[in-house]
C-alpha cells in the first residue's frame, strides 16, 4: 500500500490539503483521523473491488448474513493491524508530530449493536473475511445506537449515541443501488387467460432503503467482503410544499420524519404501540432491501432465478429477520413469476436460522392485526405457508388439533416468528450443545420432532484477531516467541502453550502481562470514576447487558456479603478485590436500571468506609461497549459467568475472558459447560443450580424463597439492608422491586438459592488466587484451550454444513 514512510507522508499531507483545504499545521485532529482513514480506504478500496468482481466472475457461492446488530467496533486501529500498515503509519505520522493513539481515540465507536448479538455478529463477518470466504453482512445503519449510558447519582440516565454526527469515513453510499419498500396499502388479486394469480401492491407508502457499505478485511490476506447496511429515506414527494407555503412547517415534514424514524435507533422502546409497530418496520425494511439487492445482483450474471440457490445462501441471525422468509417468496413469485412450490423450494435450500434464546419474550410474535396492516402481502404469504404447513402436520396428527395449533404458525391471533423461521429453513441451530439440546427437548421439542433433519449445534466463537491480537499486544507477542505465528491463522495451535504450565519462567511473564493490563485499567478507571483500585488485588470482572437471568444481582448481593463480614470482624484477612461491573440496561427495563442504581449505592458505601481499608472495592464502568471491553478483558483475572442454569443460550463474554487469561466462576449454563470440559475442573469455578435442577423447579415446583432467606441469617441480613438499611442517603422504597422479586415473586432466577454455593467458591477462589504460580497455570491453560473458541473454527462449521461455500482466495489489487 505505503512503499515506505517517505512515500505515506507525502501522501498524507496532500490527503491533508485536498480533502480539507489546510496545511497539516492547521488541521484539527477530527482532520488528520479522517484523512489518514481516507488514505487506507483507498489503499483497501482496490481488494474490495477486486474481491467483489472475482466472486461475481467465477460464480462462488455467496453467504449473505442478517443481522440486526453488528457490533464492529473501531476500524482504523484494526485496518493498520489487517493490512500491515500499522508500523509505518505510526513511525511516519510520529516524524509529522502526530501521535496515532490519538488518533484512534477520534474514532467514535459504530453505535450498531448493544450486546452479544451484535459483537458475534461482527465476530463472524471478521472470520469469514479472514478464512477467504465469500459473505456480506446485511443489517440497518442506525442514526444513533442504542444510547449513551451515564450514571448519575447511581442511576442509569439515557442520552443518545450519535456516533454518525461526524463524516463516517468508511462508508461508501451507493444511492444508485437504492430499492423501494413498501409498508400498509392493499394486495389486488387477478388471474390471466391461463389461471394464474397475479398480485399487485396497491396504496402502500414507499420507503427509499439507500445502501452504505463497509469493508470487512480479512486479516493478512487480500479479502475485502462487505458489511451493507440500509439507511430509510423519504422519497422527494414527502415533502409537502402546500403545508410549507401555508406555514404549517411541522406537517410539511411529518411524513418524512415518520420515514427516516426506521433508522433512526436501534430498538425502539417497545412500551407503547407505535414504537412496536417500528420495530415490525425495521425487521420488514432491511431485510425486504437486501433480498432484492441480492436477487439484483445475482441477476446482473446470472439469467435463470431457478439457479438462485445454487450461488446465494442467506443466514438470519435470530428472529428478528425471520421475515426473509416471505419476503423471499414474494420476490420470487411476485417479481419472477416462479410457482409456489419451486419458490419454496428455492427459499428453504438458501435460508438458515440461528436461535439464539430459550427466553419466551426474545421469540418474537406479533399481533396479527398489526401484521397485516403493515404488511399486507407479507400476511398473505405467511397465511398460506401456514395452511400448508397445518395440512402436513393434520396429516401426521390426525387427531392432536392442540398439536397442530402449538406448532402452527399463526395461531391465538398472532404471528409466531421462530416457528416461521424453523419452517422455512433447511437448517436450524443452537449456540452451544446445552441450548441446542434445550431446543430440541424443550423449547422446540414439536418442531424438531417433525424437522429433526433440520436441528443442529454450532457453538460461538470469537475473534482471536480482536480480541486477542489486537486488544492485548504483550500476550501476542509471548504467544507467538513461545509456539510460533501458526497459531495466528490456526487458532487450536494455542494448545501448544500447554507445554510450559510447569515453566516458573513463563508463568512470571503471564504475571506481568496481566499486571501491565491491570495497570493500563486502573488508570482508566482513576480518570473516569475517580476511584483508585490496586492492581495487585483480584479483578473479578463481570461485564454484559443488564439482566435479571445475567444475575448481577448475586454478585452484588455477594458483595454486599463481604462488606458485612468486614464490618462484623475489622481485622479480617482476605485478599484484596476489586468487583469491576458494566452494561446497559434497557430503557424501559426499570428492574434492571433498580439493579444499577443498588450496584452504584453500594459501591458508594463500600469507597465511604475507612474499615474496608482496601481490601474490596466495587466500580461499575459506564457505557460499556467495545473500547472499554478492549481494556477489561486483557486485565481481568475472573471472569463472572453466573448466569441461571438454562438461560444464557451461550455466552461470548466468557470466551473472550478465557482467551485473555481470565479463570471463569460460572454455572452449568451456555458455552460455560464446554469451557470447563476443555480446561478441567481445576481450572474453573463451577457452582450452583444445574440445568435439569432449574428445569425441575420450573415444571414442579418446590422452591421457597422466602423460607430460604429466612433460615440464612447473611441472606436475612442482606434483605433487610436492601429494605432500608444500606445507607441513611437511600429511601427505605428504593429497592422495592428487588426484595419483591426475591420474595413475593420466588427468586425467578434463583438467586438465593445459588447464594450459599457462590460465597463458598467465591471464598476458594480468593484462597488460590494467592498461590500465584498456580493461578497462572490456571491462566495459561485457558489460553491454550482457548482456540476451539475462535470464530474461526465455528465459521469452518457453518461453512461446510450449512453454508456449502468454499474458500475463494483473492489476488491481490494494485499497490499504492
Amino acid at each position: 500500500m505505503f512503499a515506505n514512510k517517505a512515500t505515506f507522508k507525502r501522501s498524507y499531507k496532500k490527503k491533508i490539503a485536498s480533502m480539507f483545504g489546510k496545511s497539516l499545521e492547521d488541521a484539527s485532529l477530527s482532520d488528520k483521523y479522517v484523512a489518514l482513514a481516507s488514505m487506507l480506504r483507498d489503499a483497501i478500496n482496490d481488494k474490495w473491488i477486486k474481491t467483489n468482481d472475482t466472486y461475481l466472475i467465477q460464480g462462488h457461492r455467496q453467504v449473505y448474513y442478517f443481522s440486526l446488530e453488528f457490533l464492529v467496533g473501531k476500524f482504523l486501529e484494526a485496518h493498520l493491524l489487517y493490512t500491515g500498515m500499522g508500523d509505518i503509519c505510526r513511525q511516519g505520522l510520529a516524524e509529522l508530530g502526530i501521535d496515532l493513539d490519538e488518533l484512534f481515540g477520534v474514532e467514535p465507536d459504530a453505535g450498531l449493536g448493544n450486546g452479544g448479538l451484535g459483537r458475534l455478529a461482527a465476530c463472524f463477518l471478521d472470520s469469514i473475511a479472514s478464512m477467504s470466504l465469500p459473505g456480506h453482512g446485511c443489517g440497518i445503519r442506525y442514526k444513533y445506537g442504542l444510547f449513551s449510558q451515564k450514571i448519575i447519582d447511581g442511576y442509569q440516565v439515557e442520552l443518545p449515541d450519535n456516533w454518525l454526527r461526524e463524516i463516517n469515513a468508511w462508508e461508501i453510499c451507493k444511492q444508485d443501488k437504492a430499492v423501494v419498500v413498501k409498508f400498509g396499502g392493499r394486495v389486488e388479486t387477478s388471474f390471466d387467460e391461463t389461471g394464474k394469480a397475479h398480485f399487485e401492491h396497491v396504496g402502500y407508502v414507499p420507503v427509499l432503503a439507500v445502501p452504505y457499505d463497509m469493508p470487512i478485511l480479512g486479516y493478512h490476506n487480500n479479502t475485502v467482503n462487505t458489511l451493507r447496511l440500509w439507511s430509510a429515506e423519504a422519497i422527494d414527494s414527502y415533502f409537502d410544499f402546500s403545508s410549507f407555503s401555508r406555514g404549517d412547517y411541522i406537517n410539511a415534514v411529518s411524513n418524512r420524519y415518520a420515514v427516516e424514524a426506521i433508522s433512526e435507533v436501534l430498538y425502539p422502546d417497545d412500551s407503547n404501540y407505535q414504537n412496536r409497530q417500528l420495530r415490525l418496520k425495521q425487521q420488514y425494511f432491511f431485510v425486504s432491501a437486501g433480498l432484492t439487492s441480492i436477487v439484483r445482483r445475482f441477476k446482473r450474471k446470472h439469467l435463470d432465478i431457478a439457479h438462485l440457490s445454487d450461488r446465494i445462501a442467506v443466514h438470519i441471525n435470530d428472529t428478528h429477520p425471520a421475515l426473509a422468509v416471505p419476503e423471499l417468496m414474494r420476490i420470487l413469485i411476485d417479481d419472477e413469476g416462479m410457482g409456489w412450490e419451486d419458490a419454496w423450494a428455492q427459499t428453504t435450500s438458501i435460508i438458515a436460522y440461528t436461535n439464539h434464546t430459550i427466553l419466551p419474550e426474545a421469540l418474537e410474535t406479533w399481533p396479527v392485526d398489526t401484521f397485516r396492516e403493515l404488511l399486507p402481502r407479507m400476511m398473505m404469504i405467511v397465511e398460506e405457508i401456514n395452511r400448508r404447513f397445518c395440512l402436513e402436520l393434520t396429516r401426521a396428527y390426525p387427531n392432536d388439533p392442540d398439536r397442530v395449533r402449538r406448532m402452527s404458525i399463526i395461531s391465538d391471533g398472532v404471528v409466531k416468528m421462530a416457528n416461521l423461521a424453523v419452517v422455512g429453513s433447511h437448517s436450524v441451530n443452537g449456540v452451544a450443545a446445552v441450548h441446542s439440546e434445550l431446543l430440541k427437548s424443550v423449547v422446540m421439542r414439536e418442531l424438531c420432532e417433525f424437522f429433526p433433519e433440520k436441528f443442529n449445534n454450532k457453538t460461538n466463537g470469537v475473534t482471536h484477531r480482536r480480541w486477542l491480537i489486537k486488544s492485548n499486544p504483550p500476550l501476542t507477542d509471548m504467544i507467538s516467541e513461545l509456539i510460533g505465528e501458526k497459531w495466528i491463522s490456526a487458532p487450536e495451535r494455542l494448545r501448544g502453550l500447554l507445554d510450559f504450565r510447569a515453566d516458573p519462567v513463563v508463568l512470571d511473564r503471564l504475571r506481568r502481562i496481566k499486571r501491565h493490563n491491570k495497570e493500563r485499567l486502573a488508570a482508566y478507571i482513576m480518570k473516569n470514576n475517580g476511584v483508585a483500585v490496586d492492581p495487585d488485588s483480584i479483578f473479578d470482572v463481570q461485564v454484559k447487558r443488564i439482566h435479571a437471568y445475567k444475575r448481577q444481582l448475586l454478585n452484588a448481593l455477594h458483595i454486599l456479603h463481604l462488606y458485612n463480614q468486614i464490618c462484623d470482624n475489622p481485622a479480617l484477612e482476605m485478599t484484596p478485590r476489586t468487583f469491576i461491573i458494566a452494561g446497559k440496561a434497557a430503557p424501559s427495563y426499570y428492574y434492571a436500571k433498580n439493579i444499577i442504581k443498588f450496584i452504584n449505592e453500594l459501591a458508594l458505601v463500600i469507597h465511604n468506609d475507612s474499615r474496608v481499608d482496601g481490601r474490596i472495592k466495587l466500580v461499575f464502568l459506564e457505557n460499556y461497549g467495545i473500547p472499554i471491553a478492549e481494556l477489561v478483558f486483557p486485565a481481568s483475572d475472573v471472569s463472572e459467568q453466573i448466569s441461571t442454569a438454562s438461560k444464557e443460550a451461550s455466552g461470548t463474554g466468557n470466551m473472550k475472558f478465557m482467551m485473555n487469561g481470565a479463570v471463569t466462576v460460572g454455572t452449568d449454563d451456555g458455552a460455560n459447560i464446554e469451557i470447563r470440559e476443555l480446561v478441567g475442573d481445576d481450572n474453573f469455578f463451577l457452582f450452583g443450580l444445574k440445568v435439569r435442577d432449574v428445569l425441575d423447579y420450573y415444571a414442579n415446583g418446590g422452591y421457597n424463597a422466602a423460607a430460604l432467606a429466612e433460615s440464612d441469617t447473611r441472606l436475612s441480613r442482606i434483605l433487610s439492608q436492601l429494605q432500608g438499611g444500606l445507607s441513611p442517603r437511600v429511601p427505605h422504597d428504593e429497592f422495592n422491586n428487588i426484595t419483591r422479586s426475591l420474595l413475593q415473586y420466588n427468586d425467578e432466577f434463583f438467586v438465593l438459592r445459588d447464594f450459599d454455593s457462590y460465597a463458598d467458591t467465591q471464598a476458594r477462589l480468593g484462597a488460590r488466587y494467592c498461590d500465584q504460580e498456580a493461578w497462572q497455570r490456571m491462566a495459561l491453560t485457558n489460553i491454550a484451550f482457548s482456540g476451539h473458541f475462535s470464530s474461526d473454527h465455528t465459521i469452518g462449521l457453518y461453512a461446510s454444513e450449512i453454508w456449502n461455500v468454499q474458500p475463494c482466495k483473492i489476488v491481490g489489487g494494485k499497490s499504492q
